[in-house]
């Protein structure tokens, strides 16, 4: 395994002065040292990274774009139509999820981990994938500099366990609400909603405060929960429809957020568990300064917006929004890390989950009440 450290001062020593990228468990470690400087800046979403990197580059300053590999599908765009049209080079890493065996990963790692390689190769991106030694690593980044001078960009493709952990001391956390106590307190309110909780570490423990029909776990698809609670609530104008979001995720794509503003569903209550971080990959920052969610919600269009810091606030603010007409929007501010959660697949399968949350939404088959 390489150290983390090596990895950092490999990218320094080839005079790389600009980070950006969406974390992932598997470079947990170079994300550890990189949040530690001014050159590495968290983005929303792995297109921004990009296209921030590319407008470093564009200054004179070698840029690094580090990302999950479910998120290449966000970089496709601005990789082919941006850095490969007007011929700006690139050095990514980009994690291996899903690969080399599905099995090894959770099951919405399966399609980009068996897609990954193809995906690059049928848009001429050159790539390598990264062995467990420092000389694959130089090796490596001796081939993008070649690519470089072709103005071309390069893609280090990085397996489970290649790179090393990094252990930084804990940022002070100014919110003592857990994240379990937070989605304990909302199940409470859920009643017969059709409840659509956002991936990572909201839906497992939505899973293991109350496991529902009702309850769609989106275990991938990052950012995407509110498309999926807006597409529900606008088919289904009889049914209460909730989403559990988080702030990375619906940052992430706020334009989703800004479609149901626009839209206005009544019956949609947006939820957004923020603890400015990705529990999920490490505990790395969304960003550094606090989101008004509630000035947010209000200006893109939704009826009410309202933030939390205690479970008191969160039962006193359901019970004035209980039939009120929406989109609400309620804002949960609680604390980082917590006990790890039971997997949702560990139980049910992702067609198992699916399957039983559409006989409840489905018209003919939606029931009433909630049972576990």
């Amino acid at each position: 395994m390489i150290d983390a450290e090596f990895v950092c001062a490999e990218l320094d020593r080839r005079g790389f002065g600009f980070f950006s990228g969406v974390p992932c468990s598997f470079l947990k470690g170079a994300f550890a040292l990189l949040e530690k400087r001014d050159t590495y800046v968290p983005a929303p979403n792995e297109g921004i990274a990009l296209s921030m990197a590319a407008g470093a580059e564009l200054t004179g300053t070698r840029a690094v774009v580090l990302a999950q590999n479910s998120g290449l599908g966000n970089l496709l765009d601005p990789l082919t139509s941006l850095t490969m049209a007007y011929d700006i080079p690139l050095l990514l890493f980009i994690s291996l999820r899903g690969w080399p065996a599905a099995e090894d990963d959770e099951p919405h790692h399966a399609a980009m981990g068996a897609g990954t390689i193809g995906v690059l190769e049928a848009i001429d991106v050159a790539h390598g994938i990264l062995g467990s030694d420092e000389s694959s690593l130089t090796e490596l980044l001796d081939l993008a500099e070649e690519e470089r001078l072709e103005n071309r960009s390069f893609v280090i493709l990085v397996p489970a366990e290649t790179i090393g952990t990094y252990h930084a001391a804990p940022a002070a956390d100014r919110n003592e609400l857990s994240r379990k106590d937070a989605v304990a307190a909302l199940a409470e309110h859920l009643g017969d909603a059709l409840v659509y909780s956002t991936t990572g570490m909201i839906s497992r423990e939505l899973f293991g405060a109350d496991d529902n029909p009702r309850n769609f776990y989106m275990q991938g698809s990052m950012g995407h929960a509110i498309g999926l609670g807006l597409g529900t609530a606008l088919n289904r104008p009889d049914r209460r429809i909730a989403v559990i979001d988080g702030d990375g995720a619906a940052v992430m794509h706020l334009g989703g957020l800004a479609l149901a503003g626009e839209r206005q569903p009544e019956n949609l209550t947006h939820f957004v568990l923020d603890n400015a971080s990705y529990d999920s990959t490490g505990g790395q920052r969304t960003r550094d300064s606090v989101m008004q969610w509630a000035d947010l919600a209000l200006a893109a269009g939704y009826r009410t917006g309202q933030a939390c810091r205690t479970v008191p606030e969160i039962h006193a603010h359901l019970e004035k929004i209980a039939g009120l007409p929406g989109p609400h929007l309620v804002a949960i501010h609680i604390g980082k890390g917590g006990a790890t959660p039971p997997r949702v697949t560990g139980t049910h399968t992702n067609s198992e989950v699916r399957a039983r949350f559409q006989r409840e939404a489905t018209p003919s088959a939606a029931g009433t009440g909630r049972q576990g």
